[in-house]
């Protein structure tokens, strides 16, 4: 994808968050170095005292005698009774401590030699802050999944760790423990959806909204039309989501418009048009979406707002306000966009979804995008690889109207990537953006481990030697923008760990398909989870 041309009439005007004072001159006097020396240090020193209540929680936990406390080869004693999920978050609180312990250590080497100005004992003293939090974080995820395995091997004189890959295994979701409700429509009822704001991923999102919702009215779904949405039958499967709840070929839960089409032939009318939001304008409609809407052949009421819902401030909804509002007895019911409704958020998106079905998911990726994608991943990546959604296009001025911005430059993103990489132990990163090659060529330069660059693979273009891309090719939906996109989500809900964007809706539809697939790993984060970025720049 191009840059956006407008960009570049701005003019940056960046605010270095961690040095707000001028420059200093090339030349120092003593007396002035010392003081900025000392200042430092006392500033680092904060952030040593923070740790200490964790020193005194290791200390008293791990260690009998004073002596032990600088041991690095002391066994521990482990209770017959231990579990593997038990002796995997010893193991890594074990690893925590050894680390706290060697920043101790530095600490005190530093003290003692302080006289030599050197700097160097704290100059990773934020990354390696950063490496605890989320040492900190496996450690939760382990005690919260106590069901999950693995293979234990020794280390020192007890078996407290996993195989190194076993750190970013996938996560159990419990599929079997969901809430669901039976899809069971009446053949004479349905519910148009309508969706309009956002992009494509942005209307997956509405359309499982309003499959709920049609499940709960017990109406069949009508598909929007391609004339006037995006078409959808190109990067979705929709025979999947009919097989996947059971139904046959006559008896179906969701059809396309063409098909609505020719069953209300004669009278192609909605009886009734609701409006979930009804502010910033109800159902997000203006008068050239409603001239879309009739072009289709469709008579309609006018579109009335059920109550008043700003998409702004969305209410928390529960089952019994959309049926009390929703539920009519009119054959045909359009509902407005639903993507920003707020109704039973934890039952909608837990793994799998909220109705009953025989598949890991309804919304899923075409076949043809299926193949692809794995025939992709056998061709250029390999089993082991991460994926990496790297929003970049008109995501600086979206980033920085938020407390804090997400949007980081490229050194500190390629640092927080690095890190990932070696926890997951992978040999390639598969790149998914729609950043400028300028951006891209710079990320490849500094995503670096143990001195070697990790290559970053993007999709070439068209090359006739190459099969994996044939089945698109054949099928003539090379080349269209919806369907690679699809692809590129497929890629990277295949991935053995996935680091996506935050605040990007093509993340989190891909973050949906890998807990339904079973692939999301206790590894997944968005790019420098838990970090501010180093610089950013004046608000316009």
């Amino acid at each position: 994808m191009q840059r956006d041309s407008s960009s570049s009439d701005e003019e940056d005007n960046l605010i270095n968050q961690n040095e707000r004072n001028p420059s200093a001159p090339a030349t120092f006097h003593i007396q002035h170095l010392t003081s900025r020396f000392n200042s430092k240090f006392i500033f680092h020193k904060r952030y040593l005292f923070a740790l200490f209540p964790l020193f005194i929680i290791l200390f008293f936990y791990f260690t009998p005698d004073t002596h032990s406390l600088f041991s690095t080869t002391k066994s521990f004693n482990i209770p017959d009774h231990t579990n593997d999920s038990q002796l995997r978050a010893l193991y890594l609180l074990r690893q925590q401590q050894l680390g706290l312990l060697r920043a101790l250590n530095s600490t005190i080497l530093f003290n003692s030699t302080s006289q030599t100005h050197d700097l160097n004992p704290f100059h990773d003293l934020k990354s390696f802050l950063f490496k605890q939090i989320s040492l900190n974080s496996q450690i939760q995820q382990v005690l919260l999944n106590p069901h999950r395995t693995g293979n234990l091997v020794d280390f020192g004189n007890a078996s407290l760790g996993y195989e190194e890959y076993d750190r970013c295994r996938t996560v159990d979701q419990n599929l079997s423990r969901r809430r669901t409700i039976e899809w069971k429509p009446k053949a004479d009822k349905f519910l148009l959806a309508v969706c309009v704001s956002g992009q494509m991923s942005n209307h997956l999102i509405c359309l499982e909204k309003h499959m709920f919702f049609a499940a709960l009215l017990n109406r069949v779904l009508v598909i929007p039309s391609s004339k006037v949405d995006y078409q959808y039958d190109r990067v979705l499967d929709i025979d999947h989501i009919n097989r996947c709840l059971g139904m046959g070929t006559k008896a179906k839960v969701v059809v396309s418009f063409e098909e609505f089409a020719s069953i209300k032939k004669h009278h192609m009318h909605i009886d009734k048009f609701l409006c979930y939001f009804s502010l910033p304008q109800p159902c997000f409609l203006d008068d050239e979406r409603l001239r879309k809407l009739k072009s289709l052949g469709l008579s309609m009421s006018k579109p009335e707002p059920v109550w008043v819902e700003d998409t702004r401030k969305p209410s928390k909804r529960t089952v019994q306000d959309v049926l009390s509002k929703f539920a009519h007895d009119e054959d045909v019911l359009a509902i407005g966009d639903v993507f920003y409704a707020e109704v039973e958020q934890e039952w909608v998106m837990q793994p799998g979804g909220p109705l009953a079905h025989q598949c890991k998911t309804l919304i899923e990726p075409s076949r043809l995008i299926l193949l692809t994608a794995q025939r992709f991943i056998q061709t250029f990546l390999g089993r082991n690889f991460i994926a990496l959604h790297f929003r970049r296009h008109r995501f600086l001025k979206f980033c920085n109207a938020k407390i804090p911005s997400c949007f980081y430059p490229i050194p500190q993103a390629a640092d927080c990537i690095s890190r990932v990489v070696e926890r997951a132990n992978a040999p390639v990163i598969y790149l998914s953006t729609d950043a400028a090659g300028s951006e891209t060529g710079l990320l490849q330069s500094l995503v670096v481990l143990n001195g070697r660059p990790v290559p970053l693979v993007k999709r070439p273009a068209r090359n006739s030697a190459e099969k994996w891309d044939a089945l698109l090719y054949r099928h003539h939906i090379e080349g269209d923008p919806q369907v690679e996109a699809m692809l590129d989500k497929t890629i990277c809900a295949m991935s053995s760990v996935f680091i996506g964007a935050s605040g990007s809706t093509f993340t989190e539809d891909i973050l949906r398909l890998r807990k339904d697939w079973g692939s999301a790993s206790l590894c997944d984060e968005y790019l420098c989870q838990g970090e501010e970025p180093n610089v950013v720049a004046e608000n316009e």
